[in-house]
């Protein structure tokens, strides 16, 4: 009894309300509520740099289908593909589960070098920095989901934040055959992805960061991607596959992002602050 005074039970219910065959789910909510949030800031720098005001809704749609499609595919190819390769029909339904965000960081990232091609016409990592001044929001928003969901938590832990999950699917049981507490782990990330957006935006908007391009790309990869093998340490794996593995397939998959985020930090503060000049503004000239 004492133990249980010192966890949280977790046991709420992944849905909000029903409307027949319609479910509500707290993950979808709050989902879109990164969405919105991300390009609210995002906008927010387009108008601060001059952009055309058709850049915004160009770059919500295209990421939200990057992100959704990225972080499906990397769910199927990277954690479950030996089911997925005999149900190919399962690949499209979303909704059944199974999202993995490095994939949509990797279809977020080719999208961004695809828009910037065809419509900022700027360096890849000028319209980068800008989506981190919201994308970690978002991925705030999708872990807090996954606690909503009650999964991607971690192993058992006698820590007084510990979260006892009873309607987890993997549960562990003490001698006395009680529930045991787990690190919440979703708590965890989203607290890094907060810290990460407030360092993001602190850089662009008090620092003039916009100017180094490719600065708050990286301080957004390495806040995101260098706190997730660190924080994996204490989660379950999320395939029976990774039972057997020195690091697990989030930890591998996260060290090309880290890579990728010191490189664009000294790259950038070699480069130093750079005139940018969009195509809107050439225009009006």
């Amino acid at each position: 009894m004492n133990d249980l005074l010192l966890s949280i039970v977790w046991d709420i219910d992944p849905t909000i309300f029903r409307l027949g065959q319609i479910e509500v789910r707290w993950y979808g909510l709050l989902y879109a509520i990164g969405f919105l949030g991300a390009i609210w800031v995002i906008d927010k720098s387009f108008k601060h740099d001059g952009a055309p005001e058709s850049w915004t809704d160009n770059t919500f749609f295209w990421m939200v289908v990057a992100t959704i499609v990225g972080a499906r595919l990397g769910h199927v190819f990277f954690y479950d593909w030996e089911y997925y390769s005999q149900n190919l029909s399962e690949i499209p339904k979303v909704w059944h589960g199974g999202l993995a965000s490095h994939g949509g960081a990797i279809a977020v990232v080719l999208c961004c070098w695809l828009l910037s091609k065809y419509m900022t016409k700027q360096n890849m990592w000028w319209l980068g920095d800008r989506l981190f001044l919201g994308a970690p929001f978002l991925a705030a928003c999708i872990r807090i989901g996954n606690l909503m969901n009650s999964e991607i938590y971690g192993h058992p832990t006698d820590m007084p934040w510990g979260f006892i999950f009873v309607r987890g699917e993997e549960q562990f049981f003490d001698e006395a055959g009680n529930l045991m507490a787990c690190h919440p782990t979703q708590l965890y990330e989203a607290l890094a992805y907060l810290i990460t957006l407030a360092l993001t935006n602190y850089f662009f908007w008090k620092r003039d960061g916009g100017k180094y391009v490719g600065l708050c790309s990286g301080i957004g990869f390495l806040g995101v991607f260098l706190t997730r093998p660190i924080i994996e340490i204490l989660k379950n794996n999320q395939s029976e596959f990774e039972a057997d593995m020195l690091f697990n397939m989030g930890q591998l998959l996260s060290v090309p992002f880290i890579a990728l985020g010191i490189y664009l930090i000294w790259h950038s503060l070699k480069k130093g602050k750079q005139t940018i000049v969009l195509q809107q503004q050439k225009k009006k000239a």
